[in-house]
């Protein structure tokens, strides 16, 4: 199964190894038509405590770190 890889902002850094990050879509409303944006936010790993609140990074689904962390940062925007 492929995995899922997902870009967003980087919205909490206080823990040891992992972020919290915001992702989100935009998509048309069926009823309403006017562009909808929703977004939701993601634990993920990251490794080396190199993101800061405010970074852009992607994310890519792997396996369990903890209970809510199954995502990690694959790369960031600056670097990419």
């Amino acid at each position: 199964m492929p995995k899922r890889i997902m870009q967003g902002t980087v919205v909490s850094d206080h823990g040891d190894k992992t972020i919290v990050v915001q992702v989100e879509r935009r998509f048309k409303h069926p009823l309403l038509n006017k562009i909808v944006r929703k977004s939701k936010r993601f634990m993920a790993h990251d490794e080396s405590n190199t993101h800061k609140t405010g970074d852009m990074v992607r994310i890519a689904e792997c396996r369990p770190h903890s209970k809510r962390k199954t995502w990690e940062v694959v790369t960031d925007e600056a670097s990419a």
